[in-house]
C-alpha cells in the first residue's frame, strides 16, 4: 500500500503534514483529528456550505471595492467561490458538525478551499499561499464571529426555502384528497368520542390548512434570518475591516444570495445575539407538533384493519411483522412521528445552547448550527415520503363510514333545539342500551315526522357544506 503524498502546511502550533491533493490546509487537518464527535460532516448540509461560499464571495468583492488585494486575487477567489456555490469541492468539508472554537474551525476549513482552489485557477500550487491566503486574503477583513454567523443565517435562509416548498408540496397532496373526499359523509370525534358528522373531506382539507399555517410563519420568519453582522470582525467593533466594508460586504451578498440581506443595527448586539435561531428553531417545533398530530390522526383513523376505526386505507409499504402473518403497518407516518419528536427535541437543545452565551460570543453556535441544518434536512425528506409514499395513496372505506354516520348516538345533537336537551339525553341513553339508532328510535316513538327528520337530522346539512349537486354523500369513492 503506497503512502498518502503529503505536503507540510504551519500554523502557530508549528508544522503539519496535510494531504497532497486536499484543498483544506493546517487548521482543517487539526480539526479533523480533534473533533470526532457525532459522525455528522459539514458536506451532508449543502445549504451551509454554499453559504459559506457566498459570505467568502461578497467579503472579497468588498475588500476589492476597499483596494484591499488586486483583481487576480479577487479574480482566483470568486472563481473558487462560484465553484463551491454550484456543489464542487463539498468532499472538502468533512469536519464533525460538533466543535469547539465557535465555529472557528469551519471559517478555516472554507478559507482554506477557498484559497488552495484560488490558487490553481491562478497558475500555482496548492498551499504556495503567499499569492492567495487563508488568512490575508480569503479572511480578510472578517473574523470568524461575524463570517459563520453570517452564514449559518444565510445557509438556514436558503435551507428555508428548500423546506417551505417540500412542505408545499404536501399540503397540496392533503387539499388534493380533500376534494377528491369531499362527498363522503363520516362521524366526527372530540375526545375520542361520537361528535356530529362532517365529511372526509373536511377533514383532510383541515389537515392542509394546519400545515399550511405553519409554513406561513416559516416564510415570515425568513426575515430575521437576513439580519445579518458581516462586518463586525471579533466583536462587534469592526476592527481591522476598512471605512464601508461592512455596508458593501452587506450589498455584495445580498446580490450573490438573492435575499434581502441587511446589515443589523447593532454589531456589538448583533455578534452576541442568537435569538433569531431561536425563533425559527420555535416556528420548526410547532411545525413539527401539527405534523405529528397529523400522522397520529391517520395511523387512527387507518386502524385496523378489521378491529380499529379503519375508515381509511393507508398504502401498504412493507410487511408489519415477523410473527404475525398479514400485519401491515403505517410505517410511514411513523418515520415522520419520530422525524418530529428529534425536532421537537432538537428545540431545547437551541434554547441552550443559546442561553449559554457569555459576554460578546455564543461559543456554541456549532451546535445550533447542527439542529436547525438537521432538523431543515429531515423535514425535507419527511415531507417527501409522507406525500408519495402515504398521503397521495390514501383510499376510503365508505360503508365502514356511513355504518358510523347511521348508528352514532352523535347525531342526536341536531335535535337539542328542538325537543330539548333532557329529552335528547334520554334517547341516546335509549340507544346506547337497545343497540339501537337514533334516526329508528324517533320513528319507533313518533317524536318527528319524516318531513322533520329529514330537515333536523340531514347529516349533509350538519356537515355545513353546500346541499346542492356536489353535496356530501355517503357514495362516490371506493370501498373496502
Amino acid at each position: 500500500m503506497s503512502e498518502i503524498k503529503t505536503r507540510i502546511e504551519h500554523d502557530l502550533l508549528g508544522e503539519k503534514d496535510v494531504p497532497e491533493n486536499a484543498y483544506y490546509g493546517v487548521q482543517t487537518a487539526r480539526a479533523l483529528e480533534n473533533f470526532h464527535i457525532s459522525g455528522v460532516e459539514l458536506r451532508l448540509y449543502p445549504d451551509l456550505i454554499r453559504a459559506l461560499a457566498m459570505v467568502k464571495l461578497a467579503a472579497a468583492r468588498a475588500n476589492f471595492d476597499c483596494g484591499q488585494f488586486s483583481r487576480e486575487i479577487l479574480t482566483g477567489m470568486e472563481g473558487a467561490c462560484q465553484e463551491v456555490i454550484d456543489g464542487r469541492l463539498h468532499d472538502e468539508f468533512r469536519l464533525d458538525v460538533f466543535q469547539g472554537g465557535a465555529g472557528t474551525s469551519t471559517n478555516m476549513n472554507a478559507n482554506e478551499v477557498i484559497a488552495n482552489r484560488a490558487l490553481e485557477l491562478m497558475g500555482h500550487a496548492k498551499g504556495e499561499y503567499k499569492y492567495c491566503s487563508p488568512h490575508d486574503h480569503v479572511n480578510c477583513s472578517q473574523s470568524t464571529n461575524d463570517a459563520y454567523p453570517t452564514s449559518l443565517h444565510v445557509g438556514m435562509a436558503l435551507g428555508n426555502i428548500r423546506l417551505v416548498a417540500a412542505m408545499n408540496e404536501l399540503i397540496e397532496a392533503f387539499r388534493a384528497k380533500g376534494k377528491e373526499f369531499g362527498s363522503i359523509l363520516k362521524m366526527g370525534r372530540t375526545q375520542l368520542q361520537d361528535a356530529v358528522p362532517m365529511t372526509l373531506g373536511q377533514e383532510f382539507t383541515a389537515f392542509a390548512e394546519t400545515l399550511a399555517g405553519e409554513v406561513l410563519a416559516l416564510e415570515r420568519i425568513q426575515t430575521v434570518l437576513c439580519e445579518t453582522n458581516m462586518g463586525a470582525t471579533a466583536i462587534g467593533t469592526g476592527l481591522n475591516a476598512p471605512a464601508g466594508y461592512a455596508e458593501l460586504c452587506t450589498k455584495h451578498l445580498a446580490a450573490i444570495t438573492g435575499l434581502p440581506i441587511r446589515l443589523a443595527p447593532n454589531l456589538i448586539e448583533a455578534t452576541q445575539d442568537t435569538q433569531a435561531f431561536v425563533l425559527y428553531s420555535s416556528c420548526m417545533k410547532s411545525l413539527a407538533i401539527k405534523l405529528s398530530k397529523v400522522c397520529n390522526d391517520l395511523r387512527l383513523l387507518s386502524s385496523g384493519p378489521r378491529c380499529g376505526l379503519r375508515e381509511i386505507n393507508l398504502p401498504a409499504k412493507q410487511p408489519g411483522s415477523s410473527i404475525m402473518p398479514g400485519k401491515v403497518n403505517p410505517v410511514i407516518p411513523e418515520v415522520v412521528n419520530m422525524v418530529c419528536f428529534r425536532v421537537i427535541g432538537s428545540d431545547l437543545t437551541v434554547s441552550l445552547a443559546a442561553e449559554g452565551g457569555q459576554l460578546q460570543l455564543n461559543v456554541f453556535e456549532p451546535v445550533i448550527a447542527a439542529c436547525i441544518f438537521e432538523a431543515q434536512t429531515m423535514f425535507m425528506n419527511a415531507a417527501h415520503t409522507l406525500r408519495v409514499h402515504c398521503v397521495e395513496g390514501i383510499t376510503a372505506n365508505i360503508d365502514v363510514m356511513r355504518h358510523y354516520v347511521d348508528y352514532s348516538i352523535g347525531t342526536v345533537t341536531a335535535l337539542n333545539p328542538v325537543i330539548g336537551y333532557d329529552r335528547a339525553t334520554e334517547l341516546a341513553t335509549e340507544a346506547m342500551k337497545t343497540g339501537k339508532g337514533i334516526l329508528a328510535l324517533i320513528r319507533e316513538k313518533g317524536i318527528l315526522s319524516e318531513e322533520e327528520l329529514g330537515r333536523v337530522l340531514d347529516p349533509v346539512a350538519m356537515t355545513g357544506a353546500p346541499t346542492t349537486a356536489g353535496a356530501p354523500t355517503t357514495a362516490g369513492a371506493r370501498s373496502s
